[in-house]
């Protein structure tokens, strides 16, 4: 029976092929989806390796940094860094926001790191060309993503940063590339008020009556146009002395410093339950109508090809073929069509993943998955076009 499957397919192998090809369409758009998935929680947990921490330690029941805004002072880790435990405590800065350069700009997300020695909580891990920051002010660490070379000029709000170091699968959970920069410049970029809203506030303040007094709290800030805020921080990093538990320590910052901690497990379950979790659903319906559609595909052109051989059947039957030999070649077609397709779909999906805005992990248990999944509704497809056939009478090979 295998070989009158092939010499069946065969003789339309122009419809099998194109609808193979199609099908194979179909399959790789569906791996892709899966892939995408996969690279996002993957730039989640790119996000939390590179950030060096064991402990996040934010503002009082928020999500921060990376799902909620988060604002702590900027001295509070010197009290953190005292906790036994604790061999480093760093401040951190996030902000995502338009980077310039030249006349083009792109997305990423900007983060403040706290001045020292590589290795430090906040910092690339690693560079792949140049050098990490060593000034307070004025130098930029990029990633390879944004497109940025050594040398490079970037415009952040209102100042110039030289890209001195470049670095690679540094990345926000949605994806944005990461651009380091000294955290005094990233808390003025978050905080610091622009020039149009100094002046505004200043004419607020002499237009109202009720700030002329003096000994108004704040009013001197609303003068000069300053901002007593401009010393917070996102977050603060911690790492953990080995041989103490981190759950101990973090019990300990938040019993005597009222502050949220997370772990790194808490985190991840944020990233992917709360940031990811609307998007993998959407990803999760698309691949349920992808199968649906497959399914169809496939059912329909089984169905043709059975229908266009009929008398061909009856003949089989007429001859002595058993109906479990022609439900298997019937079976044998529909699983090479998928089989088909799915190579098809394996090949469009690998080459098209790196022209992708966003990562795509494709791993190998997806595929496998995958291909069960193809074959399944194959077999499944095929039973309509199969019901027909065992339904034939052999009065029409001579009718």
């Amino acid at each position: 029976m295998i070989s009158l499957a092939g010499r069946d397919i065969l003789h339309s192998w122009g419809k099998f092929v194109f609808t193979g090809f199609g099908l194979g369409l179909l399959i790789g758009v569906t791996l892709t989806m899966a892939g995408l998935y996969r690279g996002m929680v993957d730039d989640g947990m790119a996000l939390l390796d590179n950030s060096g921490a064991d402990l996040w330690v934010v503002q009082r029941d928020t999500l921060g940094p990376y799902a909620e805004p988060s604002g702590l002072p900027g001295d509070l880790w010197r009290d953190i860094r005292s906790v036994p435990g604790v061999a480093e405590a760093a401040n951190v800065t996030y902000l995502t926001m338009q980077v310039g350069q030249g006349e083009r700009d792109i997305r990423a997300m900007v983060a403040g790191v706290t001045a020292g020695d590589p290795g430090i909580p906040g910092w690339p891990p690693r560079l792949v060309a140049g050098r990490q920051i060593t000034r307070g002010h004025y130098e930029a660490v990029a990633d390879m993503s944004t497109g940025f070379a050594l040398g490079d000029t970037l415009r952040i709000r209102r100042n110039h940063y030289t890209v001195v170091g470049l670095t690679r699968r540094m990345v926000s959970s949605n994806g944005d590339p990461m651009v380091f920069i000294p955290l005094r410049d990233a808390q003025e970029a978050q905080f610091l008020k622009d020039n149009d809203a100094i002046l505004m506030q200043r004419r607020r303040a002499e237009a109202d009556p009720s700030l002329n007094r003096p000994g108004i709290p704040g009013l001197l800030e609303a003068v000069l146009g300053t901002q007593t805020n401009n010393e917070n921080v996102n977050a603060v990093l911690v790492r953990v002395h080995p041989g103490f538990a981190i759950q101990d320590v973090a019990e300990n910052i938040r019993r005597w410093q009222r502050l949220t901690v997370y772990d790194r497990a808490q985190m991840e379950s944020i990233l992917i339950g709360k940031l990811i979790a609307t998007a993998a659903k959407q990803i999760g319906m698309f691949l349920v109508i992808l199968a649906f559609v497959s399914a169809a595909i496939v059912a329909f052109i089984i169905y043709t090809l059975t229908m266009d051989k009929i008398r061909e059947i009856a003949v089989l039957k007429l001859l002595g073929a058993r109906n479990r030999a022609i439900a298997a070649m019937i079976l044998q077609q529909s699983l090479l069509l998928g089989l088909l397709g799915f190579v098809v779909g394996k090949i469009a999906a690998t080459f098209a993943a790196p022209f992708f805005p966003r990562f795509i992990l494709l791993i190998p248990a997806d595929s496998l998955r995958g291909l069960l999944a193809v074959g399944v509704i194959c077999a499944l497809a095929s039973l309509v076009a199969i019901r027909i056939a065992l339904k034939v009478d052999p009065a029409e090979a001579i009718g």
